[in-house]
């Protein structure tokens, strides 16, 4: 490990360092501390938090050789708007991934294309924290629904008309044109 207490720091971490050691990070951060993440859901109780580990290592990257690379796992229980009852829901999201890390942000592009796991270019300090908002985001569904909603689906009030034609056969219209006009 370095001799500056930098590796250990997860909001600067040193991944190389981290990697060549094979050290772990592990910890809880508050919900309510990853504004983006919390801008896209509803508010989060009082004490929820995002749950993570970090794992340093040295690994195989296709085309890349031996290079350092971090296996992020975390968890967090989020609530969310469901889109087809509009009620609050709860959702556990959670995410296990492994991201290499490369010299460079062409080379980290040119094996990202070619890899399962992410390829991001070296830092020299990589902020977790923000890194784990990315990757909370990209788990979030991009249309949260229950399995089953509690809530029945009913026409809003006023469109008496509006639902009494939605339960006549779509083409009783053309039916009735087809016939002709009625003669009384």
């Amino acid at each position: 490990m370095a001799s500056s207490s930098r590796p250990l720091d997860p909001r600067r971490l040193d991944v190389a360092a981290l990697a060549a050691a094979g050290a772990e990070l592990a910890g809880e951060w508050p919900l309510h501390g990853f504004a983006r993440l919390a801008s896209a859901t509803l508010p989060a109780t009082a004490g929820s938090v995002v749950a993570w580990k970090v794992r340093g290592e040295r690994a195989t990257l296709a085309g890349g050789g031996m290079r350092p690379a971090l296996a992020i796992d975390a968890a967090a229980e989020v609530t969310l708007e469901c889109q087809r009852c509009l009620q609050p829901m709860q959702l556990p999201i959670s995410l296990a991934r492994r991201i290499f890390f490369v010299d460079g942000e062409e080379a980290a592009a040119a094996l990202d294309l070619d890899s399962d796991d992410d390829v991001l270019a070296l830092p020299p300090a990589l902020d977790l924290h923000q890194l784990l908002e990315d990757e909370l985001l990209l788990a979030l569904p991009v249309v949260p629904r229950h399995d089953a909603c509690s809530v029945p689906l009913t026409p809003a009030t006023g469109d008496d008309d509006l639902a009494g034609a939605a339960r006549e056969h779509p083409f009783a219209a053309l039916a009735a044109l087809k016939r002709g006009p009625r003669l009384n």
